[in-house]
């Protein structure tokens, strides 16, 4: 079992930037690769970004790509999310996700997820 818990969620204006953390408890934080996800209302959950389990491969949704950077530190057993040039389209609920094994584009192959955390951009 892995507990996972999003922090750094907020109010912004389009333009600014946010720095969302996930920290994960239970086993091997470095086993896992790591995904962040976002719910805006009335939508599906769809992929932001993933990393592999030692840090070294990431990827992007296109919508995201140039702004937004995932990150890990399997020392402190958490999974970083900076966005930058933020626009009111990124307004959601953005989860972490855990998965047991390789990376993966899609919400239902992983395992644990968090609770999320709000993300605001006003224009």
């Amino acid at each position: 079992q892995v507990q996972l818990v999003e922090s750094g969620g907020g109010l912004v204006q389009a333009g600014g930037s946010l720095r969302l953390s996930c920290a994960a408890s239970g086993r091997t934080f470095r086993n896992y690769a790591m995904g962040w996800f976002r719910q805006a209302p009335g939508k599906e959950r769809t992929f932001v970004a993933h990393i592999n389990r030692s840090g070294g491969t990431t990827d992007y949704a296109d919508a995201v790509k140039g702004r937004f950077t995932i990150s890990r530190d399997n020392t402190k057993n958490t999974v970083y999310l900076q966005m930058n040039s933020l626009k009111p389209e990124d307004t959601a609920v953005y989860y972490c996700a855990a998965r047991s094994s390789g990376t993966s584009y899609y919400a239902t192959s992983y395992n644990y997820w968090g609770q999320g955390t709000q993300v605001t951009v006003s224009s």
